[in-house]
Parts: C-alpha cells; structure tokens; sequence
C-alpha cells in the first residue's frame, strides 16, 4: 500500500476520509471495528463523528420519543437529552452487543423518566378486574392484526391520541416487550396499575381505530 512505507496522514483524518466516503452508501453499523473506531473518534470530541452517529439514528429514536410524548416539541426536547446522555456515556458501551440497542435503552429510559417526571397520571388498579372483563379475548387477535395493516405513520398517529398515562404503558409492555413488573419498577406503580393502564389503553385504541375505519370507508 501506498502509506505502509511513509504516512503523514493520521489515525483521525483517515477515519475522517472514510467517514466522509462511506456515508453516502451508508456506514454498516454491525462492523465493530469501524464502530469502535467512531465510538473512540466521539470520546474524543471530534464533531463529524458525532454528527454521523446523530443522524445515523436520529430518525429511529426520534419515532420512539414521539411515541411516548405524543407531541414533536417535547420529542425533541427528549431526544436532545438522550443524546447528551448517549454522548456522555459512550465510554461504558463495550462494543459486545448493539450500538443500536445500546442507544435505544438510553433514548427509552430517558423518554420513561420525562412522562415520570412530568405527565404521571396513571388510573387507579381498583379498576383492573373491571377493564379485563370488559376488554374482548380477540382484540389482540383481530384489531391488532389490522393495526399491522396499516402503515407506521399511521399506527403511530393512532397511538399518540392514547393519554400519556395509556401511552407509555401501551409503548412499554406493547412495543418495548416490558413485563409488568418491569413496568411497575420502572415507573414507580403497582404490578395491577400497570395491567389496568394497559387493558384501558387497548379499549381507547380499539375505539380511535374505529373512528378511523369510519372516516376511510
């Protein structure tokens, strides 16, 4: 190779140039070396980066925070604090599993603290016997099968009209794949709490799903 011999380019200006190279072609994120080698170029404080690594997963985070706040502001207020999180704690990430999951357990635990911190009102678990009565054995089966159907954006818009209370249950046992119990730890409520929440949560979304089978038949 050209450089084996006499380089004066150094270690962060190559990665620069390959950055620069690749990114158009989209970096591929399962290979570790080159993931280490923009992790460690981010500790660092070297900007185009940190620049790839946000937009590489702006777009998938910022879903996920909009999914729990309901509102694009306050997604984005969210996402920005995740990502001073992410940033900060780059140096803990081993590089054994998923950047990307990594950066989601970051981005979620920050979205569940902001609803924690700000919009926890969640119902009573008085009411949990009541809501599994009324809530029908096939609505997983059938309203679920046909929200599938539909697009993501959709699905999404469907979600975002559940109280912040409904919503981040419904995103956490739904979606993120949380146990109860997991749920209860996390946001400080009873194990019956967090089922009441998620029974209301499916009744509500099986009535907005309702109204907009109506208004686009």
């Amino acid at each position: 190779m050209i450089y084996e011999k006499k380089c004066f380019i150094r270690q962060p200006q190559i990665l620069f140039i390959v950055l620069r190279m690749n990114w158009q072609k989209r970096i591929d994120w399962s290979d570790r070396a080159m993931v280490e080698r923009i992790i460690q170029s981010c500790i660092r404080g070297e900007k185009y980066s940190q620049k790839v690594l946000y937009e590489a997963f702006y777009g998938k985070m910022f879903a996920i925070c909009i999914r729990y706040t309901g509102n694009y502001s306050e997604a984005q207020d969210v996402l920005h604090d995740g990502f001073i999180k992410i940033f900060t704690r780059l140096k803990s990430f081993k590089n054994e599993g998923s950047l990307e999951g990594w950066i989601r357990r970051i981005v979620v635990n920050n979205a569940i603290d902001y609803i924690k911190k700000r919009k926890k009102v969640f119902i009573d678990n008085i009411e949990v016997n009541i809501l599994e009565n009324i809530e029908d054995p096939n609505f997983e089966e059938a309203e679920l099968q046909k929200l599938n159907e539909l697009k993501a954006q959709q699905i999404m818009d469907l979600i975002q009209q559940l109280s912040p209370a409904y919503r981040t249950v419904f995103n956490m046992y739904v979606i993120e794949e949380y146990s109860h119990k997991e749920i209860a730890e996390k946001l400080n409520i009873s194990v019956g709490t967090s089922k009441s929440n998620l029974a209301k949560a499916k009744i509500r979304l099986r009535e907005i799903f309702a109204k907009h089978k109506l208004k686009n038949e």
